[in-house]
């Protein structure tokens, strides 16, 4: 016997131009909130099936929105209907979202950034190894030669090599030339208002002047971190079992001066104020992430909303 799957359309009336309601559409949503892949479809089969109880062949995004509160709410958990709601509000700001993800080598923030782009709907995500690459390209490694090595072999590669932390001074000569790659990136996305994400080592708090861009787009730095160190020496061991012939071996021997690096972008990090998530379960990290974003919108709404208050009782 063949079972017929298919269930009738139910049309969102006023959305142009009368879409039907997706299920597809709908998890990849609520994802933003956090959730699975498969628990956000399993919500979203959920609301489709109360759409349906309604008994009509249409519904309102009111309607909708309740629904997805109520789903959230019942089979998530209250975070997760407040993540939503928090996101709602994040979609009608009217700058272009903007992440930094820094941390050392190894720590997974590549991952973070792939996996909280297909979240948010982000679809440019840059790593700062890219903008370093097109810098090397443009610059000689007689005339920047900290450009022309990783970021935690940088210090070897300076003309004179400090006898006190080289690793650190090349680090920072390093970082400081890419921060100015990235800060036309994110001039970029405050003018053509486009969400963007950013990831890499050189990501560091202090180095991009944030003053540039201010209020013309919602910044939400973070710093992702290791802090057990077998953990993060077994990071590059996987790397280097999963992907054939890439040299781990150059990492681990390198590792003193990425724990080093960490532990420099962790204490810029807590100078400036900018959040540090311990990566020690890669979803409870990605979800940090994402209430780290909730919570840095939800400031921003409730500040231009002030503002607008404060104009409109100025000007009576």
């Amino acid at each position: 016997m063949t079972r017929d799957t298919k269930s009738p359309h139910i049309l969102i009336s006023d959305r142009e131009p009368g879409l039907p309601y997706s299920k597809g559409l709908m998890a990849s949503q609520v994802m933003v909130t956090g959730l699975s892949p498969v628990r956000a479809y399993q919500v979203a089969e959920e609301i489709e099936r109360r759409l349906l109880a309604l008994g009509g062949r249409s519904a309102t995004s009111e309607t909708l929105d309740r629904l997805t509160l109520e789903v959230l709410e019942e089979l998530a958990g209250e975070r997760y209907a407040k993540n939503y709601l928090r996101w709602r509000e994040v979609e009608a700001l009217e700058v272009p979202l903007v992440v930094l993800i820094g941390g050392t080598t190894g720590v997974g923030k590549s991952t973070i950034a792939t996996q909280l782009a297909a979240r948010l709907g982000i679809v440019r995500v840059v790593a700062s190894d890219a903008v370093r690459e097109v810098m090397r390209a443009m610059f000689s490694r007689e005339l920047m030669p900290a450009l022309h090595a990783s970021s935690f072999e940088a210090g070897a590669a300076l003309r004179e090599p400090p006898g006190r932390d080289a690793a650190i001074v090349g680090f920072r000569e390093q970082t400081s030339a890419v921060a100015v790659g990235l800060q036309a990136l994110v001039e970029r996305a405050a003018i053509e208002g486009t969400d963007i994400i950013l990831e890499g080592a050189h990501i560091v708090p202090g180095f991009l002047n944030e003053e540039a861009w201010k209020d013309r787009v919602l910044a939400v730095p973070v710093v992702i971190t290791v802090e057990d160190e077998e953990v993060h020496r077994s990071h590059f061991v996987a790397r280097w079992t999963d992907h054939e012939g890439r040299p781990a071996a150059r990492y681990l021997e390198g590792f003193e001066n990425i724990r080093r690096i960490q532990r420099f972008i962790k204490s810029q990090a807590l100078s400036h104020g900018v959040p540090v998530v311990p990566n020690y379960d890669f979803d409870l990290t990605l979800a940090a992430v994402i209430d780290l974003v909730m919570e840095r919108a939800m400031e921003h709404a409730t500040r231009a909303g002030s503002a607008v208050r404060a104009a409109e009782g100025g000007g009576r």
